[in-house]
């Protein structure tokens, strides 16, 4: 029986795909963005976090089993993150929101980390939730196999495909990817013959994704592909915290957000191309 480790189903979301939703979240991802507001979705294991805002520092007797086990720890300040779900225990959660989903035009939307990474286990997902008629969105970088994007694009109502850094060098150097696989996948998907809503997505991060020659870059790849419609997601600090909790280093603490002109000035650019630009999306 195919498992996927997951690390989140969060339920009642009003984002990422239009009406009322559940996302689930895969754990494990080939990229390393330093933006990155789920630094959990990270490593493809499961891992344990420490809320600084729970925690006590306890000195009790069960100190040294409360730092390895959270099952000891007496303010739930420890969790583990990550968890192996089949695909019926994920339909289970699933079909307790159907109703939502019927009567807001919503549905179910596999994010991550990189939901292409456990790919095997999505398609077999999204079979089901298709035999529900349960309508599907899938976030992704586009980075993976084309013969899982392929049999996920037979399956799935609408790609919300993140473009990040388009510069082949400073793509491995700052996210650790190679460019040329995703948009050698984004090509091959959209010469598919296939019903599949494809909906860019543009994290706009200052010092790496929001200037204006990886902008312009971004839309002169997609133009051709007569995309009409990408989202801009502006940069925020919300997942900040997660770093320490993790207790990892977060380099970007420090980076305001751009400002609403700065984010207008992008949006009127790409609507000059044609395009309609949304911010958030939906």
């Amino acid at each position: 029986m195919e498992k996927a480790i997951i690390f989140n189903i969060q339920r009642y979301s009003l984002h990422d795909g239009g009406g009322i939703r559940t996302v689930v979240f895969f754990k494990g991802c080939p990229l390393r963005c330093p933006w990155c507001s789920n630094p959990e979705s990270q490593s493809f294991t499961a891992e344990m976090i420490r809320k600084e805002r729970l925690c006590t520092k306890c000195s009790s007797s069960s100190v040294y089993e409360c730092r390895v086990d959270p099952e000891y720890c007496p303010t739930g300040a420890l969790e583990i993150l990550g968890k192996e779900y089949t695909v019926k225990e994920v339909l289970e959660e699933v079909k307790k929101d159907i109703v939502f989903y019927e009567t807001t035009g919503g549905g179910v939307t596999l994010s991550g980390g990189e939901p292409l990474s456990q790919g095997i286990f999505v398609i077999e997902l999204l079979k089901e939730l298709k035999k529900l008629g349960i309508n599907t969105a899938v976030e992704t970088t586009g980075m993976g196999s084309f013969d899982i994007i392929n049999q996920v694009a037979d399956n799935v109502d609408t790609f919300l495909w993140d473009f990040k850094i388009m510069d082949k060098i400073r793509s491995l150097e700052i996210v650790h990817a190679d460019v040329e696989l995703m948009k050698s996948n984004f090509e091959k998907l959209m010469k598919k013959s296939s019903t599949v809503k494809v909906i860019p997505r543009l994290p706009l991060i200052p010092g790496y994704t929001s200037d204006k020659s990886n902008i312009k870059d971004i839309i002169d790849f997609i133009v051709p592909f007569g995309i009409k419609e990408v989202h801009l997601l502006p940069f925020h600090q919300y997942g900040s915290s997660k770093y320490k909790a993790l207790g990892q280093d977060y380099i970007l603490k420090d980076t305001k957000p751009l400002i609403k002109d700065e984010i207008e000035v992008v949006q009127n650019y790409i609507q000059s191309r044609g395009i309609t630009a949304v911010i958030g999306g939906n």
